[in-house]
């Protein structure tokens, strides 16, 4: 059975949070919990929150413990852009692109 959970309006740019999701996809959760606590990217703490939650989820609703369960899948999607400007010389004005990234986990009983 797959078990989901979602993190959604993450302020970090898809890229950047899509070189720590393709890290701990496949590994078990232990493994994954693992080698996010100790990268030094600012999405791994993200990433590790949503890993912890996926787990409290199959836990309280499934009644499944964490050293059974893997990551199946996780992938970053783009959110929405906020759009601001910076003022620049001469009265003139240049676009700035906030990016927000949407992750989805799904964890797998081995």
């Amino acid at each position: 059975m797959d078990y989901k959970a979602h993190l959604r309006y993450l302020r970090i740019a898809p890229r950047k949070v899509r070189l720590v999701a393709d890290s701990i996809r496949g590994k078990s959760v232990r493994e994954a919990e693992r080698l996010l606590k100790f990268m030094v990217q600012k999405s791994a703490v993200p990433v590790l929150k949503l890993v912890r939650s996926a787990v409290a989820n199959t836990k309280n609703n499934f009644n499944v413990g964490p050293e059974k369960l893997f990551v199946k899948s996780i992938t970053v999607d783009k959110g929405p852009v906020l759009k601001r400007i910076m003022p620049r010389a001469r009265g003139s004005a240049s676009p700035i692109h906030k990016h927000t990234s949407h992750i989805s986990i799904t964890l797998e009983e081995k």
